[in-house]
């Protein structure tokens, strides 16, 4: 299959359309997510899928390159997910090809007395990428309407004006947010959003693995177990947060999160092909420095 024609597929697979309500229950978390994929077998697929993946880290390291240099456009990559979903680990192998001094990542952990006292945004505003440069969210914003919406009393430390978090509240925070991510598109950042759907039954697999693995115990937290308590007051939150904020300047895609290397192939083709698509070059050399480029090499070849 050709990249444009692989691209498509992967595009409309894991693509949430905007305005169109999502149902996790309804998505594969899996490795079959086609008819062709279920022909292949899981065997093939993954060899196939192995050898895609370094490709694709040779181009996305080009196409970083590519944003550098023209220096219009900056890449915000929002990672979303359950805990134990793959988020540290796809950031880890996905972009282990490209420049450092080109990208940065920026973990959210709970919110500092200081960040409480700005808007819910705000934290993240000051970490957003620059011109040429890719960031990458681990956890972002979303975690407002995520978490916070689970967990209610978390808006006290907030000391918002508004006291009633009904409804019309949470779709205030949904269009808040949708007009921000607008707002940076309009203004040369390209948004681009990945929640790892990873089902129950494998999220209890990672965990136990963790418990069982002493050289993993210090990624364990008692909360990942309490949190895991709340998994259908998270369904719905995150059924919710797509369903309300996947747009045409800032898409979420759904990226079956069950086995890693799907998941890592997914990503890395969707920003790789995201990237080229803003049909980025590099500057236009002036005569002037034609003719200093001319002079360097005469000056060096006649050392």
């Amino acid at each position: 299959m050709e990249r444009s024609e692989r691209m498509k597929l992967f595009m409309d697979l894991t693509k949430v359309k905007s305005g169109k309500k999502v149902c996790l229950k309804d998505l594969e978390t899996g490795w079959a997510q086609s008819e062709e994929a279920k022909f292949i077998g899981k065997g093939a697929l993954k060899e196939q899928a192995n050898k895609l993946f370094d490709v694709n880290r040779a181009e996305l390291a080009k196409a970083q390159e590519f944003l550098y240099a023209s220096h219009t456009w900056s890449i915000l990559i929002i990672l979303q997910g359950m805990d134990a979903s793959g988020k540290d680990s796809a950031i880890k192998h996905v972009l282990s090809g490209v420049n450092p001094q080109g990208c940065r990542v920026t973990s959210f952990k709970q919110p500092s007395l200081m960040e409480l006292d700005h808007d819910f945004m705000w934290r993240q505003t000051v970490a957003l990428p620059e011109k040429g440069m890719i960031g990458i969210f681990n956890r972002s914003y979303y975690e407002e309407v995520l978490i916070v919406k689970v967990h209610q009393t978390l808006l006290e430390k907030q000391n918002l004006p508004i006291k009633k978090f009904d409804k019309k509240f949470w779709e205030n925070r949904y269009q808040d947010i949708s007009n921000y991510e607008r707002y940076l598109s309009r203004n040369g950042t390209f948004i681009l959003k990945f929640f790892l759907n990873i089902s129950k039954d494998e999220q209890k697999k990672r965990l136990l693995a963790r418990l069982n693995n002493s050289d993993k115990h210090w990624k364990f937290s008692e909360s990942d177990l309490k949190e895991r308590d709340h998994w259908d007051q998270y369904v719905a939150a995150y059924e919710d947060m797509l369903t309300c904020t996947s747009t045409k300047w800032a898409p979420w895609f759904v990226i079956p999160a069950d086995y890693k290397w799907v998941a890592r192939l997914l990503i890395a083709d969707i920003i790789t092909t995201s990237i080229y698509q803003l049909n980025l070059k590099y500057p236009e050399v002036s005569q002037q420095k034609h003719d200093a480029i001319e002079d360097a090499k005469k000056m060096l070849s006649s050392e």
